[in-house]
């Protein structure tokens, strides 16, 4: 008596992106892969403004100032 395992016809695979900057390429080599025949991407919760400032405060991405003048003159350039 053999066994036989049959393969799945279909499935999915999960992949967590770091750093969406690389999405574009990373869809484009994944779609080169042999029997890959659609990728989708999962629609992402939106933040709130204050889950996205904890987020910036998280990443270091807060700025500094002395004052309100030191503010504006940084925003002109």
């Amino acid at each position: 008596m053999s066994n036989i395992a049959v393969a799945p016809t279909k499935g999915q695979l999960l992949v967590d992106i770091e750093d969406m900057s690389m999405l574009k390429d990373i869809k484009k080599a994944i779609s080169m892969v042999k029997g890959v025949g659609k990728i989708t991407l999962s629609n992402r919760k939106s933040c709130s403004s204050y889950e996205r400032s904890l987020r910036e405060l998280d990443e270091g991405r807060v700025y500094e100032y002395d004052n309100l003048d030191d503010l504006i003159k940084e925003i002109e350039g």
